[in-house]
C-alpha cells in the first residue's frame, strides 16, 4: 500500500473553506483545506466532533459546495464526478430499502445506470461473493445483522465499479468484534477493487489499521493539523495479527499525540505538519 500521494490524484482539494449561515451567526466549518488522495490510496480523516470531517466528505461527494476553493475528483469537478458515478458512498447507516432483497438492494444503482439482464445479475452475484453474502441474496434487510447490512451497503457502493469510495463512519454503530471483522473485510475488498478510499472515523485504531495516511483535523474551524503516514512494513499483512504488533501501537500513539497537539514528537517521527 502506498504512503504518499502521486501526481495523479483521485481527489484533490485546494484551498477549501466552508461556512454556514445560522440563526446565531456564521459558522466556520473548514478553513484552508489542501489534500490529495492518490489512486488506490486509503486515507482516513480523524478529529474531534464538529471539526468538519463529514463536511469535507460531503464536499468531495458534491452533496454540498465549498464557500471558497476547489474540489476535483479524478481530474474533474466534484459535480461532474457525481454525474459520472465516479465514486461510491457509504454512511454509518446502511440505508437499505426494507422491501427489497439483498440482491435487489445491491442491484439498485445498476437498474438506474448500469447493464440489464444477465450482465446485471452476474455483477450482483460477483459483488455478493466479494462481501461474503452469496447465501443471503434472497433475504431482506431485517433478516440481517448490522454488520451484514453494512456489507450490503458496501457492495451497493461498488456496483458501478467506482475508482473512489467515500465512507462516513460506516462501522460506527457496530460492536467491536463485528467492527474489526468489517475492517479486515474492507482491506481485502479495497485490495481486490483497487479503489481509493476517503474514510471518516472517530477511532484511532481503526484509522491506523486501515490507512496509508491518517489526516488529523483540528477543532473548528477544521484545518489539517497533521498527516501521519502509516508504514507497517512491506511484509506486514493488515489482518488481526497487525493489531498485536509494536508498529501498530507506535502509529496509534503518533495519531493520538497529533490529535492532542504533540507536534514536536510527531515531527520527529516524520509526520507531515500543516
Amino acid at each position: 500500500m502506498s504512503t504518499a500521494p502521486t501526481t495523479t490524484a483521485a481527489v484533490r482539494v485546494t484551498g477549501v473553506d466552508k461556512t454556514f449561515e445560522t440563526r446565531s451567526g456564521v459558522v466556520h466549518a473548514l478553513q484552508g483545506i489542501d489534500l490529495e488522495v492518490a489512486a488506490g490510496e486509503f486515507v482516513s480523516l480523524i478529529g474531534p466532533s464538529g471539526c468538519g470531517k463529514s463536511t469535507l466528505m460531503r464536499l468531495i461527494a458534491d452533496l454540498d459546495e465549498p464557500t471558497a476553493g476547489t474540489v476535483e475528483v479524478n481530474g474533474t469537478s466534484a459535480a461532474q464526478a457525481r454525474k459520472d458515478q465516479a465514486y461510491g458512498i457509504a454512511f454509518q447507516q446502511a440505508g437499505l430499502l426494507p422491501w427489497r432483497t439483498v440482491a435487489a438492494n445491491v442491484s439498485l444503482p445498476l437498474e438506474l445506470h448500469g447493464p440489464s439482464g444477465a450482465a446485471r445479475r452476474e455483477r450482483v452475484a460477483d459483488l455478493l461473493e466479494m462481501v461474503g453474502l452469496s447465501d443471503f441474496a434472497d433475504r431482506y434487510p431485517d433478516q440481517l445483522s448490522g454488520g451484514m447490512q453494512q456489507r450490503v451497503a458496501i457492495a451497493r457502493s461498488l456496483a458501478e465499479k467506482p475508482g473512489i469510495l467515500l465512507m462516513d463512519e460506516p462501522f460506527g454503530a457496530l460492536d467491536e468484534m463485528t467492527r474489526e471483522k468489517m475492517q479486515t473485510d474492507l482491506v481485502r475488498i479495497c485490495a481486490e477493487t483497487g479503489a481509493a478510499v476517503v474514510f471518516v472515523t472517530h477511532s484511532i485504531p481503526e484509522a491506523v489499521f486501515l490507512s496509508d495516511r491518517v489526516v488529523v483535523m483540528s477543532p473548528r474551524p477544521g484545518r489539517i493539523q497533521e498527516i501521519v503516514p502509516i508504514q507497517v512494513g512491506a511484509d506486514a499483512a493488515r489482518d488481526d495479527h497487525l493489531r498485536e504488533e509494536s508498529v501498530f501501537f507506535e502509529h496509534v500513539t503518533a495519531v493520538r499525540e497529533a490529535l492532542h497537539g504533540g507536534t514536536a514528537a510527531s515531527t520527529a517521527r516524520g509526520v507531515e505538519t500543516r
